[in-house]
């Protein structure tokens, strides 16, 4: 892996595929290291034809740790307060061009999870002229009366930090297996090992916690989505209990022409057995 001056911040990369291939940048939700892009869904992409770039966004990962910022006051937030978010989405997407910049890109498809789905929106809206396309799996547009949690699910994020390893290598795996796919559910090995290798590569629960307040503090983008003139794919799995299915459904609502595509019994992440689902639909968007 390599690291890339970045808007004022090294970030953590690799890539796999031609470097002459058309770019595609995968961008990782709240908290989430580019790891969880797994490297077999990664290797399918660049079979497809992609020159495929992951990266760990600011504050996770082996990116750079903001920790000279506040840890930010969520009831604050909660409350109006937006002045209290460290950072904002259109940072990270900021983050993203600096990438693109470092490595000699100038436009890419980009696929994004989650929150990472949340900056590649704020990427279409802000750098349209970057982008080749844009993908959004498990996201939703910033409106809060779409894309509303189950409130047991919002209670696995707002666990305090285990204070030791074999706590939160528990907690990591019982948040997999709940927030995960019930239509393709994953062995307590497969999940456990998971937890181990995101634990033992960097750990950094104060981040997450920023990325959050990114999130609330960035607000609604739908009208904004209304202006953005580039293909668009939503990917949503019908069972995810993190955010509802209405989200994809309003960002596929609110990008011109976007196409739609919900996965039945898909949860909060990517089980191995929609891989060439997945990666069929943004072949076909984007031609490759």
């Amino acid at each position: 892996m390599a690291r890339a001056q970045a808007n004022g911040l090294e970030l953590e990369y690799d890539t796999f595929g031609d470097p002459d291939n058309p770019p595609l940048v995968l961008v990782m939700g709240l908290g989430a290291q580019m790891i969880t892009w797994e490297d077999g869904f990664c290797e399918l992409l660049a079979a497809r034809g992609f020159f495929v770039v992951r990266y760990d966004n600011r504050d996770v990962g082996l990116s750079t740790w903001l920790d000279h910022l506040p840890a930010p006051d969520l009831a604050a937030l909660a409350a109006g307060d937006l002045a209290t978010a460290p950072y904002l989405l259109s940072d990270l997407a900021d983050d993203a061009v600096g990438l693109f910049d470092a490595l000699g890109i100038a436009r890419a498809h980009v696929v994004g999870a989650s929150m990472g789905g949340m900056i590649v929106q704020q990427l279409a809206i802000d750098h349209p002229d970057r982008l080749l396309s844009v993908t959004s799996i498990m996201s939703t547009t910033g409106d809060p009366a779409v894309g509303q949690a189950e409130p047991w699910a919002l209670g696995l994020l707002a666990r305090p930090p285990a204070s030791t390893r074999e706590q939160a290598l528990a907690d990591s795996v019982d948040g997999y297996r709940r927030l995960g796919s019930p239509g393709y559910p994953d062995d307590e090995a497969f999940l456990l090992a998971k937890a181990t290798l995101h634990y033992d590569r960097a750990r950094h629960p104060v981040g997450t916690l920023r990325h959050a307040a990114a999130v609330v503090a960035s607000g609604d983008r739908t009208s904004r989505l209304q202006d953005v003139r580039l293909p668009a794919l939503v990917i949503h799995g019908d069972a995810d209990p993190l955010i509802n299915v209405s989200g994809g459904k309003a960002t596929a609502e609110a990008i011109p022409d976007a196409e739609l595509l919900v996965i039945p019994g898909m949860g909060h992440n990517l089980p191995h057995a929609v891989w060439p689902t997945v990666v069929s639909a943004i072949g076909r968007l984007t031609g490759q």
